[in-house]
């Protein structure tokens, strides 16, 4: 198997997966060109043409969330219960939009981070091939 990636051209200095996450960049040109839309990856780099579709991040970043922000969340509406016992309208009120808007906003940052360490560390999704 090659050692190659997924991408074809010379690589120039590699743009850090902390600055890939937090402004969306391509991880090997820089340009902010990773996202199509607010959460969905382009099929490559308009600068570059590094194909975003050769890399799988999965379900890790919703995973992830799930787990720290909702233990976080529920930490947070558990602590607001016991203070001040608010109605329960009040509840849905607060955490509702809160976990909307972390989750959309900790998605982007989470899909585009694990992508960027995809890349760094040149991981690969295993593909079958038929030997035939």
């Amino acid at each position: 198997m090659s050692d190659a990636r997924p991408d074809a051209g010379p690589a120039p200095a590699e743009v850090a997966p902390v600055q890939v996450a937090l402004k969306g960049l391509c991880p090997r040109c820089g340009k902010p060109t990773l996202f199509a839309s607010w959460i969905r990856f382009a099929d490559s780099c308009r600068a570059c043409g590094l194909d975003f579709s050769a890399f799988n991040v999965g379900d890790g970043p919703a995973a992830l969330l799930i787990l720290v922000l909702g233990g976080a969340i529920v930490a947070a509406a558990i602590t607001l219960e016991l203070s001040v016992s608010p109605p329960f309208w009040v509840h849905l009120l607060i955490w509702i939009p809160v976990t909307a808007i972390a989750v959309l906003g900790a998605l982007r940052i989470s899909k585009a981070g694990l992508l960027a360490l995809e890349y760094r560390n040149k991981a690969r999704e295993y593909r079958h091939e038929d030997p035939r």
